[in-house]
């Protein structure tokens, strides 16, 4: 993949930590992390279960408040100390998640869900007209069809259906940055080249920052321009994806990148033997 040069800094992070529990019973599971997400930037964060990156990610989203750290969003330091600053700082940060059957309120129909985003965007007064070309433009991108999906629930759709609704909210709220929690895990390999092809092309027409919270070292090496790479809440790795995957530093990242089975090596199975 052709690498993308990328803008300025607009959300970076430093001495984030994130603590649970007390005394005997606390897990670091976040350590004195530093980032810097740039305008336009592919960026994988790769680990193992339990290595901190959805937690990183979830304070990055506003959803964890840090124990120590700061994040600073276009030059300053984060402020969503009120809901309608929150509100203000969620025009900007999305996320795609892992499971669509959990993301989505089961009593609210397509259409609400999509209605939402152009409130959320400042659009409330819009006609019904106006909003109804926005909702089947949305869909259009996504290669769905407007008038198939409304007035169904979410739960109506199929899996891969619904990962598309969800980049179809992207598509209308048009963030700063996406994040994508392993957003093509549930779904079959023909659906997923396609869910990566629909973010890919919606990164180039609004220059929006991607964020792959991944265990996929291949996905992270063929879609990223940087990789971090994370163990037990630390940034063990970082670099561009030639230099974090290709050329290794950490013991860590050598032992993922020896893990991921190659169809030109035989398979040594006496290492799992144990």
């Amino acid at each position: 993949m052709v690498r993308k040069n990328t803008g300025e800094v607009f959300l970076s992070a430093k001495g984030l930590t994130r603590e649970f529990g007390f005394g005997e019973h606390k897990t670091i599971a976040v350590n004195n992390v530093d980032f810097e997400f740039r305008r336009g930037e592919i960026i994988s964060i790769v680990g193992e279960s339990g290595s901190g990156k959805t937690t990183l990610a979830k304070m990055v989203l506003g959803l964890l408040n840090p124990t120590r750290g700061e994040i600073y969003f276009e030059g300053k330091t984060r402020d969503i100390s009120s809901h309608a600053k929150r509100k203000q700082y969620w025009q900007n940060i999305q996320a795609i998640f892992q499971d669509p059957f959990s993301t989505y309120n089961i009593f609210n129909k397509v259409d609400a869900v999509l209605l939402d985003c152009i409130r959320l965007q400042g659009g409330g007064k819009l006609s019904r007209a106006e909003k109804f070309e926005k909702m089947k433009d949305a869909c259009k991108f996504v290669n769905l069809k407007f008038e198939e999906l409304s007035n169904k629930y979410p739960f109506e759709l199929s899996g891969g259906q619904m990962q598309r609704l969800m980049i179809a909210r992207i598509f209308m709220l048009h963030p700063k940055l996406l994040i994508a929690d392993e957003p093509t895990s549930m779904i079959d390999a023909c659906s997923r080249a396609t869910i990566l092809d629909m973010l890919l092309k919606l990164r180039e027409e609004i220059d929006m920052t991607i964020v792959f919270i991944t265990h996929d070292m291949g996905l992270a090496y063929y879609i990223s321009d940087t990789v971090y790479i994370m163990e037990q809440g630390i940034i063990v790795e970082r670099g561009t994806a030639d230099e974090a995957i290709l050329h290794p530093k950490s013991e860590y990242t050598k032992r993922l990148l020896g893990d991921v089975p190659k169809i030109y090596e035989p398979w040594d199975f006496k290492k799992t033997s144990a």
